[in-house]
């Protein structure tokens, strides 16, 4: 059949590889309708299966092999589809056309992941979150492979095994697994100065964030960006969520991955199933390449962070999901990213960390994906064509035409040839290296602790009493003492009131304090590297603190409406309007999903039975206003749920609404009291007490009760 001869329909589904099932007949995988599904091919009905069945054989081969291998790392992922949007351009520093062109949209994969834990783990882990962008540019794909943290465990990519291995599962008895709560982790932290800046972050509430639509992304390493006149800026990537960043306590986290281990996975999903579009402003720092050298750390190490203060973030563009997955292995599953696709004006910087990831993950596709012909999986394809001399290979798809596959030629007619700089053609940057081949470390990345007492002191009391927690929570885990002891005497030079707090409460003799002897330059100044009065050169930030991030939006914040039969329809209406004309999701709860009929004689369908979920879910409460349905949650069969309900939700600092007539329900439970005193606590009393509700939701929590409470969340 000639190319002219096939339908527009089929060129299109040639071109991009996607297929509808609706209404067509089941086929083999070669094309040919099935008769029959359902039975194998035998002698006789009773008798054996035929070796001839070749059917039978086709579908087991596949199913046998439908499983490929799940990532070492970022194995526990969920994606979206989005644009891209350049708002300012950027042409002043780089050539790099969807970021040059004002206005241009660019289409973009998103891949969120966590990193510890196997395809099969929880949402809710303590660990670090991927945050990996693909975008499908005009000049070929780019991907910014980063995370929702700014910045790394280790400065050198050879490393990274031991790294890895150390927070896995422990070999001998595979456990545990998604937690860094064991000894083979914190052994290796113990002895490697160098990841304290990141252990700030890691036993922070970035670890354990309420959303992936709830945090930021990060481009983790110094790049470079490269204008059309060859000149060059080193460059820090952004992602600030629109929605502001939050995250969820401790004690929920836990919850939530019994209630809900695919909890994240969900709330991306859902959200943009509902229109919620997750919406991320793009910033960047820059830095004049002739400023490499004026700060009190190194560009190029990247277990430190630019601050703001030092170099603002200026925005300048916007990245939206706004379409799901048609399907996640086909997708979310087979994408493959690397550091190293680029598009000219954007290259690398000699971050030793950098470097090695731009070998492993090539590496790393060929062992997933099994063939050097990865690039060609539908969603891996960039969208202007491929012309090189690449042949063959496991599973090529893409069939060049023509004898010739090698450069130059005469007989293709020099085709494809190569292509001038000024039409696109990629250049690295021409930098001048002189030096000798060493094995070694620069002193410039000798700082270990500066930048993590940077973090520390930039957390409001609420974050640093949740960091002190899981420093404590993930030590008592450990249970060879010296390891303790270490670790206890890294945080010394952080802040000596933490490394007191957690010595007392695992175990530790501040006294006998052990310093690490791990990775350091054997001729380092052993007074510059551990001098616990080293001070970065800023004190403190105020971008480094969530106390500061968005709180005047409920967009697709899920509150919990708890009523049951009897319910006051009315209240119930107009406050589901108010919340959901602001963009929030509303989900009602019952003791069982029978509807439930309310004093109008209308119905409200459940969502949720009191037994189906818990308040670990949910962004905030209501209970609904009404006597007899407060008097029928508080029965002997609903009440534990209830009154659980609302303890829970109070000992996590979430807003509370209790209605009219629901006072024997707020007697009932902790708050009791507490109502007139705490500003997470709305009541029918309260003037306005609508938008009080809204305001409290917007907050998204009142984390500074916990101190006055005494009751750690």
């Amino acid at each position: 059949m000639k190319k002219d001869e096939l339908s527009d329909d089929k060129l299109e589904q040639l071109k991009d590889h996607t297929t509808d099932n609706s209404g067509e007949a089941l086929t083999t995988n070669q094309g040919l309708k099935i008769n029959n599904n359902q039975d194998s091919l035998k002698s006789g009905e009773r008798g054996p299966s035929l070796l001839e069945d070749f059917i039978l054989r086709e579908k087991i081969t596949h199913f046998d092999h439908e499983r490929i291998p799940e990532r070492i790392v970022h194995a526990r992922g969920s994606g979206a589809h989005g644009t891209f949007k350049i708002n300012k351009s950027l042409a002043k520093y780089t050539k790099a056309n969807f970021l040059a062109e004002e206005g241009k949209e660019t289409p973009v994969f998103v891949r969120f992941s966590t990193v510890a834990g196997s395809a099969g783990s929880t949402d809710l882990a303590r660990d670090v979150r991927g945050f990996a962008i693909k975008f499908y540019t005009d000049e070929g794909n780019y991907d910014l492979v980063g995370n929702n943290i700014p910045v790394f465990f280790i400065q050198d990519a050879i490393k990274f095994p031991d790294l890895i291995h150390a927070v896995k599962p422990e070999p001998d008895n595979q456990i545990p697994q998604a937690a860094s709560a064991h000894d083979t982790f914190w052994d290796f932290i113990s002895l490697m100065p160098e990841s304290m800046h990141m252990i700030m972050w890691a036993m922070s509430d970035r670890a354990i964030p309420r959303s992936y639509r709830m945090m930021e992304g990060f481009g983790v390493h110094t790049f470079k960006f490269i204008n059309d006149e060859g000149k060059v800026h080193f460059v820090k990537f952004h992602f600030k969520p629109k929605l502001g960043v939050h995250s969820v306590a401790w004690d929920e986290a836990t919850k939530i991955s019994g209630k809900d281990s695919d909890f994240h996975r969900r709330d991306l999903w859902e959200a943009i199933e509902n229109g919620a579009f997750p919406e991320w402003d793009f910033g960047v720092q820059i830095i004049p390449e002739e400023d490499e050298h004026k700060f009190d750390f190194d560009l190029l190490d990247p277990t430190k962070l630019v601050p703001e203060e030092e170099v603002p973030v200026e925005l300048v563009g916007t990245l939206t999901l706004n379409r799901n997955p048609d399907n996640f292995f086909a997708e979310t599953e087979q994408i493959a990213f690397h550091p190293g696709h680029l598009v000219p004006g954007i290259d690398f910087s000699n971050d030793p960390l950098l470097q090695g990831r731009l070998f492993s993950y090539t590496d790393t596709q060929l062992s997933r994906l099994g063939s050097p012909n990865f690039h060609e999986i539908p969603i891996n394809r960039s969208i202007n064509t491929v012309h090189n001399n690449q042949r063959d290979g496991h599973m090529r798809q893409q069939i060049v035409k023509g004898k010739v596959s090698y450069e130059p030629n005469t007989m293709g007619g020099g085709c494809p040839f190569q292509a001038m700089m000024k039409d696109g053609g990629f250049t690295s940057q021409e930098e001048r290296i002189d030096g000798k081949k060493i094995r070694a470390r620069s002193q410039s990345f000798v700082d270990h602790y500066s930048q993590a007492k940077l973090f520390y002191n930039s957390q409001s009391a609420p974050e640093q009493k949740h960091l002190q927690n899981a420093l404590i929570f993930e030590l008592s885990k450990v249970t060879i003492p010296a390891i303790r002891e270490r670790v206890v005497g890294q945080l010394a030079f952080i802040n000596k009131d933490l490394a007191a707090l957690v010595a007392k409460k695992v175990g530790v003799d501040v006294t006998k304090l052990k310093q690490p002897n791990g990775s350091i330059p054997a001729d380092a100044d052993p007074k510059t590297l551990q001098s616990p009065e080293r001070e970065p050169a800023t004190k403190s930030s105020d971008a480094l603190s969530m106390k500061n991030t968005v709180k005047d939006t409920i967009e697709s914040r899920v509150i919990g409406f708890i009523m049951e039969d009897g319910v006051n329809a009315a209240d119930v209406n107009a406050l589901k309007n108010k919340l959901e004309k602001r963009g929030a999701v509303v989900q009602i709860i019952a003791g069982s999903l029978a509807p439930v009929t309310a004093d109008d004689g209308s119905s409200f369908t459940p969502k949720h039975s009191l037994t189906s979920t818990a308040s670990v879910c949910f962004d905030a409460l209501y209970l609904a206003s009404g006597k007899k349905s407060s008097d029928n949650l508080l029965n002997s069969e609903n009440k534990p749920g209830t009154i659980l309900f609302v303890n829970e939700a109070y000992k996590h600092c979430k807003a509370i609404y209790f209605g009219r007539e629901t006072d024997e329900i707020l007697k009932a439970s902790n708050v009791g009291s507490k109502k007139h005193e705490d500003p997470a606590i709305v009541t029918s009393e309260n003037k306005n007490s609508d938008d009080s509700f809204i305001k409290a939701v917007a907050s998204h929590r009142v984390w500074e009760l916990e101190m006055e409470r005494n009751n750690p969340a």
